[in-house]
């Protein structure tokens, strides 16, 4: 699991999508969550919220 979320946060600071102002927010919430086990749920739902915002950008451009 920690080889992921490495991996997650990697992609994160790579992502051209996600604004610079958010992408330390993301990545610090990440490494918060990380440090509890039970916050594996939590994240996703942070993830998904996040989603949600960023969906309907990615479905006007035509990438979903």
């Amino acid at each position: 699991m920690e080889h992921k979320i490495a991996k997650a946060v990697d992609e994160i600071q790579k992502a051209k999508h996600i604004s610079d102002a958010e992408k330390p927010l993301i990545i610090e919430k990440i490494e918060e969550w990380k440090e509890e086990k039970t916050a594996i749920s939590e994240l996703n739902t942070k993830l998904q919220e996040w989603w949600l915002k960023v969906e309907p950008i990615f479905a006007e451009i035509g990438l979903v």
